[in-house]
């Protein structure tokens, strides 16, 4: 049996009527570029030079580790590239088919509470997933969104469908959520996801769970669902 949950923050402190960009790249993004473009957007919106962004993106298979990532959880090492990050968190992977979206936002004026930030990014996948008519949940102790596959009566069979890593600076946040959509989940045993080794726990993504869901037809659902919590959306100008 699951443990309760902590009661869920005030998410309304979250939203801001002024619009941030949205921005979607085509093909893939090396780790390397996108953490040099995410640190120089994140400064610049500390300085007032330039607006929140939420940046959708795809990158080629590797693996990142957190600042809580544990050497013995690297199974793999010379399978993919690998990546020391800033973020929270521990090893997770990362590939064609895992929709990544980094959000750069300006928390200062987003209620100043890194707690009620992840509770929001949760909330996020879990509209965003519910719009496939699939239940993500939360679980004590554990970051990201889950799927309950246990059968009844059966034993404990629980997939993570969304990966979160979040570093703040100076109040902007930066990296953010990934959304597996259709990657190739063997490729995640280079790994131990998220350093969560338990019975029953694996991931997953839509396609696996049956459902045919395209990339565009999850961005679609990930903007609409941004809105409602986070607020107005507008496009990033074409570079």
């Amino acid at each position: 049996m699951n443990a309760p949950l902590s009661p869920l923050p005030d998410l309304a402190r979250l939203y801001s009527a002024e619009p941030a960009e949205w921005a979607v790249s085509p093909g893939l993004t090396s780790y390397e570029d996108a953490v040099t473009a995410m640190e120089a957007r994140a400064a610049a919106i500390r300085q007032g030079d330039a607006p929140e962004l939420v940046w959708l993106l795809e990158h080629p298979p590797l693996y990142t580790g957190g600042t809580g990532a544990k050497p013995h959880d690297l199974h793999a090492p010379e399978r993919f590239p690998v990546f020391k990050t800033s973020r929270g968190g521990q090893y997770t992977y990362h590939g064609p088919g895992q929709r990544v979206a980094y959000l750069m936002l300006d928390l200062d004026r987003r209620g100043r509470d890194i707690r009620c930030f992840v509770a929001g990014l949760e909330e996020w996948v879990i509209e965003t997933l519910a719009a496939f008519s699939v239940k993500g949940e939360r679980r004590p102790g554990r970051v990201g969104v889950w799927v309950d596959r246990t059968e009844p009566g059966g034993a404990l069979k629980e997939d993570k469908i969304a990966a979160i890593g979040v570093r703040i600076r100076r109040w902007v946040s930066f990296h953010g959520i990934a959304l597996n959509v259709e990657p190739d989940l063997s490729h995640f045993a280079g790994i131990t996801p998220c350093g969560i080794d338990e019975p029953g726990l694996g991931v997953t993504s839509l396609v696996d769970l049956g459902l045919p869901v395209t990339m565009d037809d999850a961005d679609a659902a990930l903007k609409t669902t941004f809105e409602r919590i986070f607020g107005p959306l507008v496009p990033a100008p074409a570079e």
